[in-house]
């Protein structure tokens, strides 16, 4: 794993703030920065901004690299299975993507029983629920437990400030979210998608555990995948070589634990009523190496850390010129 210290340099050199004047339509989301061309094109900077507690905690070194870079892994690797949005790479951190309808299901393919939100099968299934998200599972089982087969959890988009439902198939149709046809042609995406990142992940020493796909549809109402694809942000991995051994002794598996900052501030006050202390320096280093580390695990490609320390957004500027 990378040394957290051979970032210092790139410590603030980041990309808290995507905006470029000179490009039209601009809206920021938590973490990237979106831009509609004329011609149905999308600009999508990925910034470094970490989001927690429906706040930004702070900014990480390379984060927003690693995404886009991540993302590309594999949609060159699953573009046999379905088309998705991405255009080209004019920039480490940004794709220019194809507009699309975004489809108002969030999709969440599961092969273990784990997670700690409200909608996790986790909590469900540790609530007494069998039933969930149109299919049941059976009795005895433990949390971290590979499923019987892999699922599809479909839940609705909620706006900022609600919380996901969660969604059977039957009710996606009845509630005229997706046809039916289309429901059908989503799923097997879905599952395919999954197939795939679950074999390439085991060549690499991993457990694709679950995962959330987002899709939309062109002009002409074909499926397309967008968004991002198997990052560690959308994604949970956990290390296969010690996964038996610690469900045999009842821990959690291993994985690329991002979360130094959510736990840091979450012991240190109420995040979502107290003041954010600094963070401190070392555990932003920290993170950023997880995430490096967590880049070339995944693809099993090196992480180059440039020499010379560039303004992230100077750099993107020049890239995107002959877009202003």
């Amino acid at each position: 794993m990378i040394d957290a210290r051979s970032l210092a340099p790139h410590l603030h050199n980041v990309l808290t703030d995507g905006t470029i004047p000179e490009l039209p339509n601009h809206y920021a989301g938590k973490v990237r920065d979106n831009y509609d061309l004329p011609d149905g094109r999308r600009i999508i900077v990925a910034t470094d901004r970490l989001s927690a507690f429906d706040i930004i905690l702070t900014c990480i070194p390379f984060k927003g690299q690693v995404l886009t870079q991540t993302a590309r892994f594999w949609f060159e690797r699953t573009k046999d299975i379905v088309a998705n949005h991405v255009l080209e790479y004019p920039d480490p951190n940004v794709v220019i993507a194809k507009r699309l309808k975004i489809l108002p299901v969030e999709i969440v393919v599961r092969d273990y029983l784990t997670g700690t939100t409200s909608t996790s099968i986790w909590s469900m299934y540790k609530a007494g629920q069998r039933a969930m998200y149109g299919v049941r599972l059976p009795d005895g089982m433990h949390e971290h437990q590979k499923l019987p087969e892999t699922i599809i959890t479909p839940t609705t988009k909620a706006e900022l400030g609600s919380h996901d439902t969660p969604l059977s198939p039957k009710e996606i149709v009845e509630q005229g979210l997706l046809p039916k046809e289309q429901w059908e042609r989503v799923s097997d995406v879905a599952l395919k998608l999954f197939a795939r990142g679950r074999e390439i992940a085991a060549q690499h020493g991993l457990i694709l555990v679950d995962t959330k796909y987002e899709f939309g549809v062109d002009e002409d109402g074909n499926v397309i995948l967008a968004d991002e694809i198997h990052t560690p942000d959308s994604s949970r991995y956990w290390m296969a070589g010690s996964y038996a051994e610690r469900l045999q002794a009842g821990q959690r598996p291993e994985s690329f634990d991002k979360d130094f900052v959510r736990t840091w501030v979450s012991q240190r006050c109420d995040p979502y009523k107290d003041p954010i202390p600094e963070i401190p320096d070392q555990l932003v280093l920290d993170t950023a190496a997880v995430y490096i580390h967590a880049y070339e695990t995944i693809t099993g490609q090196t992480f180059e850390v440039p020499a010379e320390v560039m303004p992230v957004l100077e750099r993107i500027r020049g890239n995107l010129a002959r877009f202003f």
